[in-house]
């Protein structure tokens, strides 16, 4: 009886230190998100870093916690978007787990920059490759409504932008409204 008392109390000061070792090793998540919910973006990107080289340092915690991991880099990607930096939102997407929706947010990204680009050639390709994302996020999450507009807004853009690459980024929207009988055609500047 007495090994087995030993054995229960070893067992359960083990666990209580695994714990507390992993409370400590995860505070960078939770300032992280502290930081987020406060609105300082800058902060909550300085913590979630920390966390992410925590996790890439020790990768079996990614096995044993995904769901933390891949909640770390979705707010890291929703805050990098947030701040418009957005070649960072797509080099963290390649690297972060599916369950991370980054697809989704490299697609964002690739499409905010088709927004602002002046070549023509150029704005098709950030616009096509936001296509492909956005179709490979609905391919992780098909009952993604947001996600299958997103991708109809893009692939309609872009099928119309062929038809007109001279189009200036500004007027881009208006290639999605189609003209009513009797309406004057917006002016073009540029």
């Amino acid at each position: 009886m007495k090994v087995v008392g030993s054995t229960l109390v070893v067992i359960l000061l083990a666990t209580g230190l695994a714990l507390l070792g992993y409370a400590r090793w995860s505070g960078a998540i939770g300032a992280a998100d502290r930081d987020l919910a406060n609105g300082d973006l800058q902060a909550a990107i300085a913590n979630y870093q920390i966390a992410e080289g925590r996790f890439e340092a020790l990768p079996a915690v990614k096995q044993v916690v995904p769901g933390e991991h891949a909640r770390a880099i979705s707010n890291h990607l929703w805050a990098l978007y947030r701040l418009q930096r957005y070649d960072e939102v797509i080099d963290l997407a390649q690297k972060a787990p599916p369950e991370s929706t980054p697809h989704f947010w490299s697609a964002c990204a690739f499409f905010q920059k088709a927004s602002v680009e002046e070549k023509p050639e150029a704005r098709l390709g950030w616009l096509g490759r936001a296509e492909e994302e956005f179709r490979k996020a609905i391919e992780s999450a098909p009952d993604d409504w947001d996600t299958k507009y997103n991708f109809e807004l893009t692939s309609r853009l872009s099928a119309e932008l062929r038809k007109q690459p001279n189009t200036p980024p500004k007027q881009l929207m208006q290639l999605l409204r189609p003209p009513t009988p009797g309406s004057k055609t917006p002016r073009r500047t540029g």
